[in-house]
């Protein structure tokens, strides 16, 4: 996603002043109404859905509820009152009934996906219908299948919905995967949000923008919710120990504690570590626990996250991926009960001395020294004793075997 704020584009957390109508990007497709005022959100004034053209029978107030419709870039999915998604999922299944229904890649979610769908996105706009977001002023957002799918990691050619049900709560969260390869615009003084679809990749080359340092990064409590997910408030600051300008991070080290207590929590903590991982994309290798604390029922857990294998550091996109999937949410099962992120560090490259940046290089130099020096003593000994029983001394008196005299 890039957005524009009415001065500033950004991608990825890198901004840079760049006139939109210097780069024919003067006119956006679509245009929602936020609220403006003391509201911490981005919220928009969505009226209606509609899949394959037709209108979900919904009342426009369903909308509105508790937070109403939060447009928050930093979700990475979208979620939908228990009315909504239900009318969704019905419409989205009618449409898709010449597919096969599977089972998600998660065992632990009971994901909607199809398989059969192809791999080329002209198959997936050909497959799948396209929904519109109607606004209150009339503009229309559509959505392709990019903007509401996301592909199955096990089954090829399968794709699965990433749009879920919001619990019990009425919040509607529209989260980063609605705006895949949009231009947003945030206009703070009109209070709108402009849409214009478009590829970012592409953009962002002929925008010729280089990588300057990132912004801080927000900081938001995550409280971990199978029932519900809430919007993050937008846009907030803090330090975290972040150095200026382009940084290289060592490690990352997180606080979450558990409402469950470290008996029924110990059993299940490669299990843990391995779910941490595919939430934050990182493998499992880079999850390291470094201790674990018991409070009565709830318990405290600090956990070190560290570069892939051969990596000295994290690229800036890395750490700014993972911090920012730490503070919104992750969704962890009901065994863990509920999480909540107390604090994250990094510590940058400067800080690790030689030792520590390579001491696993160390280990493993020393013991291939001592394999290899093990293995020439031992082949030393079985040499010398073979010498000594070719040249054994005998006595005198022993009986030997006759031999032959060769000829002269």
């Amino acid at each position: 996603m890039l957005w524009w704020n009415g001065c500033w584009w950004g991608r990825n957390g890198s901004w840079r002043h760049i006139s939109p109508i210097r780069h024919g990007l003067c006119k956006l497709r679509s245009c929602a109404q936020f609220r403006g005022g003391d509201s911490p959100y981005y919220n928009i004034d969505l009226k209606e859905i509609h899949v394959a053209g037709k209108r979900l029978p919904l009342n426009p107030s369903v909308f509105d509820g508790k937070h109403g419709t939060v447009l928050d870039s930093g979700t990475t999915y979208a979620y939908l009152p228990e009315e909504v998604f239900l009318a969704f999922k019905e419409a989205i299944v009618k449409e898709l009934q010449s597919f096969n229904q599977i089972s998600g890649p998660d065992p632990n979610y009971n994901d909607l996906c199809f398989s059969g769908a192809g791999i080329g996105a002209s198959q997936l706009s050909k497959n799948f219908p396209v929904v519109d977001m109607v606004f209150g002023n009339g503009h229309k957002y559509s959505l392709s299948p990019e903007n509401y799918m996301f592909r199955h990691s096990k089954v090829r050619g399968a794709y699965c919905l990433g749009i879920f049900q919001n619990g019990k709560d009425p919040t509607t969260l529209l989260g980063g995967i609605v705006v895949r390869n949009t231009l947003v615009m945030y206009d703070r003084e009109q209070t709108k949000i402009g849409f214009w679809k478009t590829n970012c990749a592409e953009l962002w080359e002929r925008l010729q923008i280089s990588m300057t340092p990132p912004p801080t990064f927000p900081n938001t409590e995550a409280i971990n919710s199978t029932n519900s997910v809430g919007p993050s408030v937008a846009p907030s600051v803090s330090q975290h120990g972040i150095p200026p300008g382009t940084f290289q991070i060592a490690q990352i080290t997180v606080v979450l504690s558990f409402n469950i207590s470290y008996g029924d929590m110990k059993p299940h903590l490669t299990e843990l570590a391995g779910l941490i991982a595919h939430e934050l994309d990182v493998n499992t290798s880079q999850i390291q626990l470094l201790n674990f604390t018991s409070f009565g029922n709830d318990s405290l857990s600090r956990w070190a996250i560290t570069p892939r294998p051969h990596a000295d550091y994290f690229s800036n996109t890395a750490v700014m991926s993972i911090i920012g999937r730490l503070e919104h949410h992750m969704e962890l099962p009901n065994t863990f009960g509920s999480y909540k992120l107390i604090d994250w560090n990094v510590e940058p490259l400067s800080k690790r001395n030689w030792w520590q940046r390579h001491y696993m290089v160390v280990g493993l130099v020393v013991l291939l020294t001592l394999l290899l020096g093990l293995s020439t003593y031992g082949i030393f000994l079985i040499w010398k004793k073979r010498q000594q029983s070719e040249h054994s001394y005998k006595p005198v008196d022993v009986a030997v075997s006759e031999q032959e005299l060769q000829p002269l």
